[in-house]
C-alpha cells in the first residue's frame, strides 16, 4: 500500500475538519488541495490566516510522518507564515510541502500555498520535533 493510500484510509480528523484532500504524498513532497468555504473565511469572504497556516501545518506534519521510523510521532515546534495574497470564497488552494531539513530530532519543511492557477497566497516555514 502506497503512503497516500495508507493516509487516506486513516484521515487525521482536523484536516478532515479543514476539508484537505491529499493528492499526492511521498517522503520528499506532499501535496493537498483545500477549498476555500464560508466557514473558512474572514470578511469579507476572504480566506482566513489561520486556515492557511493549518493547511500548511497539516502538510508539513504529514511530510514528516512520512519520514519518521516506525513507532516515532512528531509536534510542530515552530512555524512562520508569510501572507503574501489573498484567496477569495470558492478558491481551490494548492498547498506543497518539500523538505528543507530532514534530521533525527527534527525536520524543516516549507509549505507554497497558492491558487488553482498559481497565485502565490502563502509561504510557510515549519520545524516538526521528532518523537520517540
Amino acid at each position: 500500500m502506497s503512503l497516500l493510500e495508507q493516509l487516506k484510509a486513516q484521515p487525521l480528523p482536523f484536516a478532515a475538519l479543514l476539508g484537505i484532500d491529499l493528492v499526492s504524498a511521498e517522503p520528499d513532497r506532499i501535496v493537498a488541495h483545500m477549498d476555500v468555504r464560508p466557514d473558512l473565511c474572514t470578511r469579507p469572504d476572504v480566506v482566513h490566516g489561520g486556515a492557511l497556516m493549518a493547511f500548511a501545518d497539516t502538510l508539513g506534519a504529514i511530510g514528516t510522518i512520512a519520514n519518521l521510523k516506525e513507532g516515532a510521532g512528531t509536534t510542530t515546534i515552530e512555524s512562520k507564515t508569510n501572507f503574501i495574497g489573498g484567496a477569495p470564497l470558492g478558491t481551490r488552494l494548492v498547498g506543497e510541502s518539500t523538505p528543507v531539513h530532514r534530521g533525527r530530532r527534527t525536520m524543516v519543511w516549507q509549505t507554497r500555498i497558492t491558487t488553482a492557477d498559481g497565485k502565490l497566497v502563502a509561504l510557510v516555514t515549519q520545524t516538526q520535533l521528532v518523537l520517540g
